[in-house]
């Protein structure tokens, strides 16, 4: 008996499990960003587990802007993220702001004070660090709760005096579990916030606020990565203490990439500095940038989802991420030419007429016919490409170059056949060299019409017409932030490189070395594509149109990676293949 094909929603729902106590039509998700910076491929994951477990159970998703330090969070960053979860098809249910409940939160601080669980402290940032560490209580810890309400007001207030107070919940200073050794729950920050202005002059932290709020908003099911594990017992002491409604928590492990760049703080730093675009630079994580770089975002949450819950954080590599995409540009990839303008040489073919506009009719893809495949839309049907009497090809493919097998061909001889793609092979008839007496500089031959046999052929090579109606294009090639595959820090936060204490720029690859920029030449039909296409240069490898023609500058294109080990062409650029 033919088994029934699994739905995509049954085979992600197997790879991810079940939350716990979930009943249908009740259960109410959240994801809650900080507005300080723009979302990244971590926090996509975050967001597609939420929403596909709320619409797994016909329940809601709540997005919930954490927005409890003003020094950090800004409104661009709110509608950045909104655009972001538009882009990852993510239609929130419910969106609301922590600062929306902060006079509640603030309500729940004095009545922790008076309970006699919270206390206020003076201590210097640093000493209430090592005091921490070694378990030190402080000294006036059993301050009565009135004159700790006092100093609460005092620390509100903003005053030069309040400002040197913070309120710490009062739990267990001797406690195995650092998270719970008296941490700050409420704090000064003069900032004005974007939302509430100069309202307020104290701000609670995450901590305190993210339960209480949970609880009032409906939240049944509250996902976090698995680096809040220790921190969940002080989610659920908040939630006793004010026997407030129960959340269910659940953890999921965080994706991690090796040599990515993951930190908000050092991406704004680069924005700041300018070394980049901005948030949507092709070499960022974000959800912006690894879009403009030609992710899809249907290959981003396929491989996202079936990552699933987990339990183990796993440092991955971006190639499978950059293969599971090949699999969705692909067929929809229009195939062009083009070869390096620093690159390229002449080839004269002496039995072609000089006419400049002769045409051929070439596949759009090499694979369908139809318009459909399997039931996924592809590329199909025929295009205009130019031939003429000078043709353009790679300088590299005619001198020694390696094969995809990795076999070393010697240099085009008189007498060879070489295919150019899509079009028919030709017999070389000249050979001309450089001064050095070595390096090809230009070639002769004669188009073999109604030569077919291409298997016997070792360079099958893309090409292009050297008529004035071929486009210049600018191509860009981007590598990784990092040099290593991670940032290590001791147990002091220094950062460490085998055993050694080092800066933080030791663990970044120098900012003009993970971009490079050349022009290549491409055949007048690549005028046709607009911005965001994908196109697959012939054995250059697939490009994604930043900016289509339209004025002297010309196009843009960005470099997609394959997921494959080398590059498709015989070109060797400065940029780590990815």
């Amino acid at each position: 008996m033919k088994q029934k094909k699994q739905t995509a929603e049954e085979k992600y729902g197997r790879l991810m499990g079940n939350l716990k106590n979930a009943v249908d039509g009740e259960v109410c998700t959240r994801f809650p960003p900080e507005p300080s910076g723009f979302l990244h491929i971590g926090h996509a994951k975050a967001v597609l587990l939420n929403n596909f477990f709320a619409r797994k159970h016909k329940g809601k998703l709540l997005v919930r802007f954490d927005d409890t330090n003003p020094s950090k969070e800004k409104a661009e960053f709110e509608e950045a993220i909104l655009n972001d979860l538009a882009t990852l098809g993510v239609k929130p249910d419910i969106k609301s702001h922590t600062s929306d409940h902060f006079e509640l939160i603030m309500k729940k601080a004095k009545q922790l004070i008076k309970q006699g669980d919270a206390y206020m402290d003076d201590t210097e940032a640093e000493e209430m660090k090592n005091n921490r560490a070694t378990s030190t209580e402080y000294k006036l810890r059993n301050r009565t709760p009135k004159e700790n309400l006092k100093l609460f007001d005092l620390m509100c207030s903003g005053s030069e005096e309040g400002q040197k107070w913070c309120m710490r919940a009062k739990i267990d200073m001797a406690s195995k579990n650092g998270c719970l050794r008296d941490p700050v729950f409420f704090r000064t920050n003069l900032t004005p916030h974007h939302r509430t202005h100069a309202k307020y002059k104290a701000y609670p932290t995450y901590d305190l606020a993210c339960p209480i709020v949970d609880s009032t908003e409906g939240v049944t099911h509250a996902m976090r990565s698995m680096e809040y594990t220790d921190r969940n017992f002080l989610y659920n002491w908040v939630i006793e203490k004010f026997k407030l409604r129960p959340v269910a928590i659940q953890g999921f492990a965080r994706v991690n990439f090796n040599k990515t760049l993951m930190s908000k703080r050092k991406l704004q730093q680069l924005v700041d500095a300018g070394s980049v675009d901005g948030w949507n630079d092709p070499r960022f994580p974000t959800v912006q940038g690894i879009t403009r770089r030609g992710l899809r975002i249907t290959a981003l949450n396929r491989f996202l989802l079936e990552l699933g819950f987990g339990k183990r954080n796993v440092d991955m590599t971006w190639d499978k991420l950059w293969a599971r995409n090949r699999q969705y540009i692909d067929p929809t990839s229009v195939r062009f030419h083009a070869v390096s303008q620093e690159r390229s040489l002449v080839l004269t073919l002496t039995n072609i007429t000089n006419d400049q506009h002769q045409i051929i009719s070439t596949k759009r893809h090499p694979k369908f016919d139809d318009k459909n495949y399997k039931g996924e839309p592809v590329v199909s049907g025929y295009k205009s490409t130019v031939i003429a009497k000078e043709i353009l090809l790679e300088g590299p493919d005619v001198n020694a170059m390696k094969t995809g097998k990795g076999d070393l061909l010697p240099a085009v001889v008189v007498g060879d056949k070489i295919t150019l793609m899509q079009w028919g092979n030709i017999k070389i008839t000249k050979v001309s060299l450089d001064k050095d007496g070595k390096t090809i500089s230009s070639l002769e031959g004669e188009y073999l019409k109604g030569d077919l046999d291409y298997a016997s052929t070792a360079r099958k090579l893309q090409w292009v017409a050297n008529t004035d109606d071929k486009i210049s294009i600018n191509v860009h090639e981007y590598g990784y932030l990092l040099k290593k595959n991670k940032i290590t820090t001791d147990d002091d936060g220094n950062y460490v490189d085998e055993g050694k204490i080092v800066d933080f720029e030791h663990f970044l690859t120098p900012i003009n070395e993970t971009h490079e920029e050349y022009k290549c030449w491409a055949e007048a039909g690549a005028k046709t594509v607009r911005e965001d296409d994908i196109v697959q240069f012939q054995r250059l490898g697939y490009f994604r149109c930043d900016k289509a023609v339209g004025d002297k500058e010309g196009a843009h294109y960005f470099a997609v990676p394959d997921g494959k080990a080398k590059s498709m062409s015989n070109r060797q650029g400065k940029i780590e293949h990815q």
